[in-house]
This record gives structure tokens, C-alpha cells and sequence, in this order.
């Protein structure tokens, strides 16, 4: 069972297993559910920042972070290898896509499609979000689809395949991005672990996810990376080096706990009991004199001496 308890990691790990493969699947999945394709044609790659904040929210987002702190327990020296692996694949591949994009561009109606392509992200964000809201939302795949079907327009069908350069470097920039963001967070994952609120950073993400599918939506009136910023202020929250300290403290505590020897009682070496009365008290086992019934046993105020003393 997924210990981030996070909605889209959970619901992968049910399929594919933990560790390695978990985080490929995640990170992979974007490619796999058409989401960045989706996002090409809709021209999410175009804008300022486009590539940072898609790589950073569809490739890397809160699903790669909880894979990697709270899933994944090797070392950095370990991981590292496995996710310059996997960004040998997801860069080539998001580069296929993008080449295709042209070609498919030219028998879609692009503003209907668009809107689908918004309403993909919007629905990644609420899955992310909430479990419960996702289980009632349709897959990515069937929405882009859906959308397919709505804006197909077989009078601009063209055949001939198209490449853009230009945008096939920014796809593949787009993987790297993610690709990179998932080793810095494996590079530093020591640091992070029990540092990093993983629910706090799914929640900044799904809103993250949101102004990204304004910005896709034209929505928003501005071309400042929004979401970007959301993104930013989301990990600074997030992050709580006293939470890892604290449980290290703790540790600290109880070994020393431990390793303090109790008190040792009198024994024939001549060390002092601390249960054992004052030197030179006398006592009736002693031999003290107990006419006084307890006066050697309990102290006694001035008023109360007896008329001699």
C-alpha cells in the first residue's frame, strides 16, 4: 500500500508495483494518456515559461515527489541511474509526439480542442486533489478522446507528415525539465525526507495544475507563469527542516535514556545506599533508645521536645 497515500501514485501502485516501476508509470504516464500531447497542440509550449511550468507540473509534479520520498527507501547513488534511464526514453518519445503534432493539427478544429485540452488538466488536478473527486471523473484518455471526436474536421485532413523543429526542441526540453526535477528531488531526497509536507505539495500542485489550465484556456489575462509561481510558494510551504529534526532529537533522547546506568545500592565494596539513613543517626535497630517511641524515626518540631532535652 502507498505510504504518501497520494491519489495517482495509489492508484498505480495497485497495478504496477512499487519502487522503480511506480515512478517510470508516473512519470511516463502524461506521454501515455496523451496529456502532453494535448497540451502541444493546445500550445502550452508556446507561451513564456510554457516549458518550465509543463515540465515541472505534467513530468515532475506532486506524483514524482511522493514516488521518490515516501516509496522509493534507496539511496541516491541508487535511484539516480534508474531515472537517467527512464529520461532516456521519455525524451525521445515527447519528441515523437511533438513531431506528429503538425499532422494532427490539420484535421482537428483547434479552439474546440483546445477547451478539452484545458479541461484534461483541470481534471488531473482534481484527481490529484481529492481520490474521492477522481473517482467520479473520467480518465484523461477518454476526455482527449472526447475531444478528438468533437473537433475532428476530415476537410483539412493532410496526410503529409510535417515536423517543426523548433517545437520538437521544446518537447524534448519539456521531458528533460521533469527529468531533472526528478533527480534534484532524488539527489536531495536525505534532505527532504520527513522534511517535506507531501500533502501540502499535492495540494499547491492541484492548484498549480488549475492556473496552468487557465493559461492553456486563454483564460487568463497575462503571460506571467502563474503557475510557475504557485509551484515556487507551494515548495517553500512545504518544506519544514524542523520536522525532520525532530524525530532525530527524539532518538537522540531515548538512547541516552538507555544508556544511563541506574543507582547502584550499598553493598560490600562500601558504597552508600541512598534508602539508607544519615551516618551516626541512631536507630532502634541500633540499639538507640526508643522510650520515645518514634523520635529517632520521625523528626520532630520544637515545640514538641520532651521537658530534659
Amino acid at each position: 500500500m502507498s505510504v504518501s497515500r497520494h491519489p495517482v501514485a495509489l492508484s498505480i501502485e495497485q497495478q504496477v508495483g512499487k519502487s522503480t516501476r511506480l515512478l517510470a508509470t508516473v512519470m511516463a504516464l502524461p506521454l501515455i494518456d496523451g496529456i502532453f500531447p494535448a497540451l502541444v497542440l493546445a500550445g502550452a509550449l508556446t507561451y513564456p515559461f510554457g516549458i518550465l511550468e509543463t515540465g515541472l507540473l505534467v513530468f515532475g509534479g506532486s506524483a514524482t515527489v511522493a514516488v521518490i520520498l515516501a516509496e522509493m527507501d534507496d539511496s541516491p547513488r541508487e535511484i539516480v541511474p534508474a531515472i537517467l534511464l527512464l529520461g532516456l526514453v521519455l525524451v525521445p518519445v515527447a519528441a515523437l509526439e511533438a513531431a506528429l503534432a503538425p499532422t494532427i493539427e490539420s484535421m482537428l478544429d483547434m479552439a474546440t480542442f483546445q477547451r478539452f485540452a484545458g479541461l484534461v488538466i483541470v481534471a488531473v488536478a482534481a484527481k490529484t486533489a481529492s481520490a474521492t473527486v477522481g473517482e467520479y471523473l473520467p480518465r484523461p484518455a477518454v476526455i482527449i478522446g472526447l475531444g478528438l471526436v468533437a473537433s475532428f474536421q476530415p476537410a483539412g485532413l493532410d496526410v503529409a507528415l510535417t515536423t517543426d523543429p523548433v517545437l520538437i526542441a521544446k518537447a524534448a526540453a519539456t521531458a528533460g525539465v521533469g527529468v531533472a526535477f526528478a533527480l534534484a528531488v532524488a539527489l536531495a531526497g536525505p534532505q527532504l525526507r520527513g522534511a517535506v509536507d507531501i500533502d501540502r505539495f499535492r495540494f499547491g500542485s492541484s492548484v498549480a495544475l488549475g492556473m496552468l489550465a487557465l493559461s492553456v484556456l486563454e483564460l487568463m489575462p497575462t503571460e506571467a507563469p502563474v503557475a510557475l509561481g504557485v509551484l515556487v510558494v507551494t515548495a517553500v510551504f512545504s518544506f519544514d527542516p524542523d520536522a525532520a529534526a525532530a524525530p532525530a532529537a527524539a532518538d537522540e533522547s531515548d538512547d541516552d535514556a538507555d544508556d544511563a546506568e541506574p543507582a547502584v545500592e550499598s553493598d560490600s565494596t562500601g558504597e552508600s545506599d541512598p534508602a539508607a539513613p544519615a551516618s551516626g543517626v541512631p536507630t532502634v535497630a541500633d540499639g538507640g533508645d526508643d522510650s520515645d517511641g518514634d523520635a529517632y524515626r520521625y523528626p520532630r518540631s520544637e515545640d514538641s521536645r520532651l521537658p530534659w532535652l
